[in-house]
């Protein structure tokens, strides 16, 4: 079984190769499921610090491989106590309560992880174990995912999703991440802290439902210009409508070595 996980593996990096014209990038999944893990968090937050660490290390810890993509959602229900988190966005309260909804345990807080849309509390030190489950299954779903930088900073973003079953009851969403982001907190319970982040969420886009299993999104977004591009990436994961269970994911991580978007 170990070795079959680690052929699966394989051939969503030989699959994932990226492309380059210019300013532009293109990713495609693989025949195996990518683990999109998914850090609810909050500046406002004492004991968030360390999990978001957990988060920026992921990569590093994983074998060389693993399939994963990171993303960190802040939320503003901590914007209240002392400290207004600037990465904040109320969609994230949403989906955070979404992922919970009809499953046992419904309790929502920060840090919190979700592997694929299940909530992981063992992430302390079981995150690698979960993506290595993941990505030895076989994907349902392929996406292929171009951006290119457009003029007045903005960037295209072009998806394709194809699941293999047209009857699939999938959603497809598509997010902007930044990393390297750096903030001096003064007040709250991080007051006089530090605090570095990767992978976080700037754009939010979905869910937009596939057709008989399809869906082609092409979308031009605003890059502001306070936002450092080469530290930015482009996401896209289809979940399954029914359950919440997350198909697959991809990343435009792969182009990062070169330029951001």
């Amino acid at each position: 079984m170990k070795q079959i996980a680690l052929i699966a593996a394989a051939s969503v990096l030989c699959s994932a190769l990226p492309s380059y014209a210019g300013n532009a990038c293109e990713v495609k999944s693989g025949a195996a499921t990518a683990a999109l893990v998914e850090l609810y968090s909050s500046e406002g937050c004492s004991s968030c610090p360390p999990a978001d660490r957990q988060l920026s290390q992921l990569r590093q810890t994983l074998d060389a491989q693993a399939s994963v993509v990171p993303l960190a959602l802040h939320v503003s229900y901590w914007d209240q106590i002392g400290w207004k988190d600037v990465f904040a966005q109320k969609i994230f309260d949403a989906r955070q309560s979404n992922l919970l909804a009809g499953r046992k345990n419904h309790v929502v807080y920060t840090p919190q992880f979700f592997v694929n849309g299940s909530e992981l509390r063992s992430w302390r030190d079981g995150l690698p174990d979960a993506i290595r489950q993941i990505n030895a299954k076989p994907a349902t779903v392929s996406i292929t995912l171009k951006t290119n930088a457009a003029a007045n900073n903005t960037v295209m973003v072009d998806v394709d999703a194809n699941a293999l079953d047209a009857k699939t009851s999938g959603v497809l969403y598509v997010a902007i991440s930044e990393s390297a982001l750096v903030s001096h907190v003064l007040r709250g319970e991080n007051g006089g802290a530090t605090l570095k982040h990767d992978d976080v969420v700037r754009v939010w886009l979905g869910p937009t439902a596939l057709v008989q299993g399809k869906l082609h999104l092409k979308q031009e977004i605003s890059i502001p210009a306070a936002w450092n591009r080469q530290n930015l990436q482009a996401v896209a994961f289809v979940q399954n409508q029914a359950n919440g269970n997350v198909l697959q994911a991809v990343s435009t991580a792969q182009c990062n070595g070169t330029r951001g978007l």
